[in-house]
């Protein structure tokens, strides 16, 4: 096989959950660059259009869908109309997640489930409506966005880390289970991404200095920056192409190096 064939996705239909902007916009992009169809789902109809005039300004025919991922019958229904539409979901990235940045003892239970529910329960609810088609048709990718939270744990963050260690399981999970069907299920691990939601935490200081947690993550990271949506296109290129048909299971870090680095001396 020619290697430029082996990362193409033409013809290809590709759902990634929560891809209104930020990483899960990248993605699809990404993947509309490399020939996929794009569907994705918002829960507001604000988000939606928001985000189908993003798609359509970068000239990416975009398919969005009104749909809470945690309702698996709202998902099933989302699942029907893609394929009715656009074709069977060849590729499935669950992206969509939220954290609530709280000390363990002053978070309430609810909030630990509401975390829980749409980082950890949602993925599942949207892999097992994806799942038997790609079963039928003996051929399928599923990529899971876990984070360092999956392998680390850090203060404020014990619903994320939870929810994230379990997707990573969840992952190696699908891919034991559903690997005979010819189905690749692996996961990408984000590092600190430079985003919208991230913005307050670079922002310069009165002073001009950088913001503490920014200085952090900098001194943390091999390369030395943050990293960028962008960063994460290619891997997901490749974990959603031919190329990864023997990668099943792995969690591939993208974080500049963090997870790999002790840290200078001080």
């Amino acid at each position: 096989m020619d290697c430029s064939q082996m990362f193409s996705l033409k013809g290809r239909v590709a759902l990634i959950t929560g891809a209104a902007y930020g990483i899960g916009f990248a993605i699809a992009e990404a993947y509309a660059a490399a020939g996929a169809k794009i569907a994705f789902n918002c829960r507001s109809q604000a988000h939606l259009d928001t985000a189908l005039q993003a798609y359509h300004e970068k000239g990416i025919d975009a398919k969005g869908y009104l749909c809470d991922v945690t309702d698996e019958a709202q998902v099933q229904k989302l699942v029907q109309n893609i394929e009715q539409q656009l074709g069977a979901v060849d590729i499935l990235v669950n992206n969509a997640g939220i954290i609530k940045r709280i000390p363990m003892t002053e978070m309430k239970a609810e909030e630990f489930r509401q975390v829980i529910d749409i980082d950890l329960n949602a993925p599942f609810i949207v892999s097992k409506a994806a799942l038997p088609g790609m079963m039928q048709r003996k051929h399928g990718k599923i990529i899971n966005i876990c984070s360092m939270m999956s392998e680390l744990g850090r203060e404020t963050v014990s619903a994320y880390a939870a929810a994230k260690g379990g997707l990573k399981m969840l992952t190696k999970n699908i891919a034991s289970e559903y690997g005979i069907y010819n189905i690749q299920c692996n996961g990408i691990g984000p590092g600190y991404i430079a985003t919208v939601q991230t913005a307050p935490l670079r922002e310069r200081q009165p002073d001009g200095s950088r913001h503490p947690f920014d200085q952090f993550i900098v001194s943390k990271t091999p390369q030395a920056r943050w990293g960028t949506p962008e960063d994460l296109m290619g891997p997901a290129v490749f974990l959603a192409s031919d190329a990864s048909d023997f990668v099943n299971g792995h969690i591939l870090y993208v974080d500049g190096g963090i997870l790999a680095y002790i840290g200078k001396q001080p």
